[in-house]
């Protein structure tokens, strides 16, 4: 059995959740066979999927043009969006000789439209596994009237072609695969270490609050020295990958507070390990008001304000979140099972 996972190269979080996927998958059938399809990094995929899974890389969707971790680019997220879909009947024709010639049985779209034309004109079943669609998303552009003409429409077109939609907490779009969506609980990444042995590895044992800052996807300039001088924390910023052996959860799981743009990798991470996040804003992106509406009732949150954030003015809006009571409720985060589930039902019925 073969299984072809598109997924979004936009950030962190579309091919994180869906490497729990594949695991979750893999754990029930050992024949499956996996080809990921992405843009996203390679050592993003290698770090966590399970030996076996072939990753190529590949240019599913075009996303949101980002100047840095909280500077997104409207007019060139329409001008890439009009260049790739304009295309787009050559890109699925092409992909649907593939799934042909790899003998796919399935296809699971996270979230790029091509995904589903391809697969539907290669007479295969397709999920889409999200909590946003990227029509959704580039309905709030003006620029997609002026630059990207008719594009929304393609989008929303190549999504209902998909067979099935699981959807996320924390979503908005669907509308085109309104009749075939179910609702899943979390995937997420959850550290399976001691939290005391990992800030022990991390040499973070001295009492003061361990602060995570991720901002790593597109990059961010930031403060420490300033903020190292405050004497009040212990902020790690890590490398590509993470440190002295430990996984990116394991970072999550470690800190006590994670400062980041609000997105749902992060968010369903900071869920899964019980950390507080410290977050600001991102730009213009709609997500935005859906997650910061849905989070004060599943983790500790706070808003730092950009000017504080850049100006390394961290300390007093630490402490502060770190006394706030926690959620009464933590939500499911069986998503991956859940998922993984749907996706051979569907296949072997």
């Amino acid at each position: 059995m073969t299984i072809v996972f598109y997924i979004s190269g936009h950030g962190f979080g579309h091919a994180s959740r869906e490497v729990e996927v594949v695991n979750a998958i893999a754990a029930r059938r050992g024949d499956v066979r996996f080809i990921i399809r992405s843009a996203a990094p390679p050592w993003l995929l290698e770090l966590s999927a399970r030996a076996g899974v072939e990753i190529q890389p590949f240019e599913a969707d075009t996303g949101v043009a980002q100047i840095d971790s909280l500077r997104l680019d409207e007019p060139e997220t329409a001008r890439r969006a009009a260049a790739f879909y304009r295309d787009l009947d050559l890109r699925v024709d092409a992909e649907a000789v593939f799934l042909r010639e790899r003998r796919a049985d399935l296809v699971v779209g996270d979230i790029p439209p091509l995904a589903f034309s391809a697969a539907a004109r290669a007479v295969i079943p397709s999920i889409a596994i999200g909590n946003f669609t990227w029509d959704w998303i580039y309905r709030a552009y003006p620029a997609f009237d002026t630059a990207a003409p008719g594009v929304i429409d393609v989008i929303r077109d190549a999504y209902g072609h998909a067979t099935s939609a699981l959807r996320l907490p924390m979503h908005g779009g669907f509308e085109p695969m309104a009749g075939v969506t179910r609702d899943i609980p979390f995937i997420a990444r959850r550290s399976v270490r001691d939290q005391a042995d990992s800030r022990r590895v991390l040499g973070a044992s001295d009492g003061r609050p361990l602060v995570l800052a991720s901002f790593d996807g597109y990059g961010l300039q930031l403060p420490y020295d300033v903020i190292a001088q405050s004497g009040r924390l212990t902020v790690l910023a890590p490398p590509r990958g993470a440190p002295h052996g430990l996984s990116y959860q394991d970072l999550v799981a470690a800190a006590d507070v994670v400062v980041s743009k609000p997105g749902y990798g992060i968010i369903s991470e900071c869920v899964a390990n019980d950390t507080a996040l410290l977050y600001t804003s991102r730009g213009h992106f709609v997500e935005y008001e859906v997650l910061t509406a849905a989070m004060p009732a599943l983790l500790r949150c706070r808003f730092i304000p950009q000017e504080d954030l850049l100006a390394g003015r961290w300390a007093d809006h630490v402490e502060a979140l770190l006394q706030q009571p926690r959620p009464p409720e933590r939500p499911r985060l069986d998503g991956a099972d859940v998922a993984a589930e749907e996706i051979l039902n569907l296949v072997i019925g």
